[in-house]
């Protein structure tokens, strides 16, 4: 039988919640939540996009993958992680369908994610995503645009790669007559960042 990930996040969400002392309204002011939205994802009544999940990590104080693996590693030296074709963490939201990769390692410095980008239009967004940190990726199928608040919007092919600010608004939409797929990199959030 499948794991259903998004009872695993919010069931997660709630222990580490609880095991830090936190209320609802304290755990989403750390967290840039409305409070309304951090219950919807504690009862899983809602899938939250990749920057929801990154702000609930560093509201927490946790690493993005301790979230969906639910236990933390304890970081030592000479570290690697290898993640085996389609056996990375899934979540999927309104947008994009995310494969998280190498998730068994806590504090790292960037998150990797096999992305397909879903929407193919900025309409679909309620508005453009910005969260502190960078961003790259790296187009392996299908094509994209990139749109931006303060750059003309980029279509980009297969081999095409783009770095960008996330603190500038955001929002990458498929364009091409495939689905597309991205190699898509965010740095980590620290908790001094994120405040």
């Amino acid at each position: 039988m499948p794991v259903n990930r998004s009872l695993t996040l919010s069931t997660t969400v709630r222990q580490l919640r609880l095991a830090a002392g936190l209320t609802l309204n304290q755990l989403a002011k750390r967290s840039a939540l409305a409070p309304s939205t951090l219950s919807k994802i504690e009862n899983g009544q809602m899938s939250p996009t990749y920057d929801s999940i990154v702000s609930l990590a560093s509201g927490l104080g946790v690493d993005v993958g301790e979230l969906f693996e639910g236990k933390s590693v304890p970081a030592i030296s000479g570290r690697r992680a290898i993640t085996r074709r389609g056996e990375g963490i899934k979540h999927s939201t309104g947008h994009y369908d995310y494969e998280m990769l190498c998730t068994d390692l806590a504090n790292k410095k960037f998150v990797p994610l096999l992305s397909e980008i879903k929407a193919n239009s900025t309409q679909s967004f309620s508005a453009m995503i910005s969260h502190a940190g960078e961003e790259f990726f790296y187009v392996l199928s299908g094509e994209v645009t990139l749109h931006t608040e303060h750059y003309a919007p980029a279509r980009l092919g297969p081999g095409d790669s783009c770095y960008f600010d996330s603190t500038m608004g955001h929002a990458l939409v498929s364009t091409g007559d495939e689905p597309a797929t991205v190699l898509w990199i965010c740095s980590q959030v620290s908790g001094a960042l994120a405040e």
